[in-house]
């Protein structure tokens, strides 16, 4: 925390440039690079006084770290893990002990909606049921009213992942909804959303730039979760596809596209390679924003055969986008540009556009704004878009 943040951001532009050859743009950084995270885990324990304690495992460790006030994470996220450690204490509820294999309350899991405010709370327990789970949760959400949903995730195994498969809703929708530039998502716990709203609404902004779709351009959306590059661009394109192989994440696709009124989009849930191996049409532009592992070798040669017009890859790992791009041939890197959607960490997203040498679409026309501009004219952008045409008959998604 202790490096200018001017500095961090220069830091992250070099580390860019050293993976590629393409010079890349100057980082996308935040006017305020605090409390930025909107989706905050937390692993329980005991300190050494025998007391409930909430943080971070120390990276490559199984040390949890107390974290009372993460400068970070969401304002809203912190009062909650702090509830819930006070609650634990006064209840008596033991915190899960990874080593020994007891206690019952393992992580919280919190999801912050940048709209409203509004809280779903994921409570994971190594068990099938928490003791005293009724006036526990009563006193969390009295204390925490934004808590508009509780969801109970059971995960007994003995793994580093978060989330158990099995998990009920016991207050609420189970979900809470969220806004990017003028479009709604459902946001439920097993669903991915980028957990920076206000530089996701730039990162996207500028991938859709890149992308220069107009009312003849097809779209496929690889990696699409709930359909947020999907849905947005189907606003300004002829028609988009989404695949994805999370079920659950697709089912908040469909609802997505149907809450925003969207007939242009429609979602599948399969394996990537195979269905874009399989598909017929081939698409003018293909959005990937995989995570932090990449598509692989496999995946990028089937994409190779597919020959669409233009790629927009989103990544949160340059090393493996740098890597997948090297098994494209012919293919031209015309746009590296980072942004920040991680300050105070070495992590940084970078949104690449790539175009096919042999088409005629290899003309990249700079539409760029200035930043400073992007806040003033995207309530214009909204109403504009929202007045173009979406042909096409409503579809759902084939869950293969």
């Amino acid at each position: 925390m202790g490096t200018e943040y001017s500095l961090q951001l220069q830091k992250k532009k070099d580390y860019v440039q050293s993976l590629f050859d393409h010079p890349a743009e100057d980082v996308i950084g935040m006017e305020n690079p605090y409390h930025y995270r909107h989706k905050v885990y937390a692993a329980f324990g005991k300190n050494r006084k025998g007391k409930v304690i909430a943080g971070m495992y120390e990276e490559g460790s199984h040390h949890l770290i107390k974290v009372p006030d993460c400068l970070i994470q969401n304002e809203c996220a912190n009062r909650i893990v702090s509830s819930m450690v006070k609650a634990a204490n006064d209840m008596r509820i033991e915190p899960y002990n990874e080593d020994r294999r007891t206690g019952i309350l393992r992580h919280a899991y919190i999801r912050v909606s940048h709209k409203d405010n509004s809280v779903l709370l994921t409570v994971v327990i190594a068990g099938r049921q928490l003791p005293g789970a009724k006036k526990f949760l009563q006193r969390i959400r009295k204390e925490n009213p934004e808590i508009k949903s509780i969801v109970i995730n059971e995960n007994s195994a003995k793994t580093s992942m978060v989330l158990g498969k099995k998990e009920s809703v016991v207050y609420g929708s189970g979900t809470i909804t969220d806004t990017i530039l003028g479009t709604s998502f459902r946001i439920s716990s097993k669903s991915f959303y980028q957990v920076n709203p206000v530089q996701t609404e730039l990162l996207y902004a500028k991938a859709l730039e890149l992308a220069q779709l107009d009312g003849h351009t097809t779209v496929l959306d690889v990696c699409c979760g709930i359909g947020t590059i999907s849905l947005i661009a189907a606003k300004q394109a002829a028609s988009v596809i989404g695949v994805e192989i999370n079920p659950s994440s697709i089912h908040d696709a469909i609802h997505n596209a149907k809450t925003n009124n969207i007939r242009n989009a429609r979602f599948y849930c399969a394996d990537a390679s195979k269905f874009i191996d399989e598909l017929e049409e081939i698409p003018d532009v293909v959005f990937l924003d995989p995570p932090r592992s990449g598509m692989g070798e496999h995946f990028m040669t089937c994409l190779n055969t597919l020959r669409p017009n233009r790629i927009v890859y989103i990544s949160c790992n340059p090393v493996t986008q740098a890597e997948d791009i090297a098994h494209l041939s012919g293919y031209s890197v015309k746009k590296i540009v980072p942004v920040d959607m991680f300050p105070f960490s070495r992590h940084v997203e970078t949104v690449c556009l790539l175009s096919n040498r042999f088409s005629n679409a290899d003309t990249f026309v700079d539409l760029s704004l200035d930043m400073k501009d992007y806040y003033r004219i995207k309530d214009e952008q909204n109403k504009n878009r929202s007045a173009v045409d979406n042909p096409g008959e409503s579809e759902s998604a084939d869950v293969l």
